[in-house]
């Protein structure tokens, strides 16, 4: 776990195992599949574009992303993609081909009509990351794997900040995801489930499930060979609260301009106690992020992520927090739940550290990687 305060780093630990069989202790650059965290990378990606004035929120991505005006989808809004609104939350038969081919997902989704769900928050489990890839593409001609490298790890100086398997050369090295490994099907699951997930009022289960989900994150994590930008970001603690430590202290950090003042100004969104379509309770989206929508019980916005690992900004009190692990034996919607109570903890810490002074941690993340350079000839 990692903490910045007032754009600088002052808490950072680490523990525990990063394999299976508890022999490869964890270090300061051991990165986990962070899951729906990634959602908060991509978005972050999208901000970057927006504050560089290559896209506007209130402007349909069609006008980007002429594909995607298909089939009556001409009028969404690049900001109601990122509020969950853009009813293409369903994976409607997703193949495990299909899935790890990012740029199949981004035409299927160009291609299909808006659900019954358009125009309702509906959370994105999976399709969201493909929205945010196909959009960033049409207006830089990279795929989002590249764009959080250039966009967010090199601007910040970080290696921890990578989509799917990070390069063998890379510092960070992912954990493996400690989860059940059996193999054993289970024939009435694996013929009632896509039963089930085809039907219009699934709910998160028609946004999450595809066959054999469940070998995707056992073993070596098959996942990390896709680029899957809504589920299959590797991150450190490190880097995840470097990101976000910097969207709370106004885009700053280190004297580098990360976003606008201004930009970070429109993040926080307005509580909300309306319930999402496909989780049932309220998460108050609102451009990429989410938020614990009853006041003062954990201010500020950042993203969850399956098992619980989480990345979050607080503008008001300029704190944020990064904590990632490889555990994936957690109830799903309860796994942030604990974060409510080391909110208070933090924002009480730093109220103290303000009082009495702190002391800022030295820089000993892994640096983002200089190319190499290739002697003329």
């Amino acid at each position: 776990m990692s903490v910045y305060l007032d754009g600088r780093p002052v808490v950072d630990v680490w523990t525990g195992w990063a394999d299976r069989r508890g022999e490869v202790p964890w270090s300061a650059d051991t990165g986990a599949m962070v899951f729906s965290v990634t959602k908060g990378l991509a978005s972050t990606v999208i901000h970057r574009l927006v504050d560089r004035g290559l896209l506007a929120y209130d402007v349909p991505v069609a006008e980007y992303w002429r594909a995607f005006g298909a089939n009556g989808k001409s009028a969404i809004t690049i900001g109601d993609v990122m509020r969950h609104r853009a009813g293409l939350s369903h994976l409607n038969g997703t193949s495990c081909a299909d899935l790890m081919n990012h740029r199949v997902m981004e035409a299927r989704l160009a291609a299909a009509p808006a659900g019954w769900l358009l125009g309702k928050p509906a959370y994105h489990a999976l399709t969201y990351g493909w929205l945010m890839s196909g959009l960033a593409r049409a207006v830089t001609g990279k795929g989002m794997r590249e764009l959080i490298r250039s966009e967010l790890a090199q601007p910040l100086n970080t290696d921890g900040l990578h989509l799917g398997r990070p390069p063998a050369e890379a510092p960070t090295r992912t954990a493996q995801i400690i989860t059940p490994q059996s193999t054993r099907a289970n024939p009435l699951f694996n013929f009632v489930a896509p039963k089930i997930a085809a039907c219009p009022f699934s709910a998160a289960f028609g946004a999450m499930y595809f066959p054999g989900v469940k070998a995707f994150v056992q073993g070596d994590i098959p996942m990390l060979d896709g680029e899957v930008p809504a589920a299959n970001g590797v991150c450190t603690a490190r880097a995840l609260a470097r990101l976000y430590g910097a969207i709370a202290n106004g885009g700053q950090l280190d004297g580098t301009h990360f976003l606008s003042p201004e930009l970070v100004s429109g993040l926080t969104g307005r509580p909300s106690l309306r319930p999402d379509h496909n989780l049932f309770v309220p998460l108050a989206w609102h451009m990429g992020y989410h938020a614990v929508p009853i006041p003062g019980v954990l201010p500020g916005f950042g993203h969850a992520g399956l098992g619980g690992s989480i990345g979050w900004a607080d503008p008001g009190s300029r704190i944020a927090f990064g904590f990632v692990h490889n555990r994936l034996l957690t109830p799903m919607i309860f796994d942030q739940a604990t974060f409510i109570g080391l909110g208070v903890l933090l924002r009480r810490g730093a109220a103290a550290a303000r009082r009495h002074g702190y002391h800022i941690l030295p820089d000993l993340r892994a640096p983002y990687p200089e190319p190499a350079r290739v002697a003329a000839g």
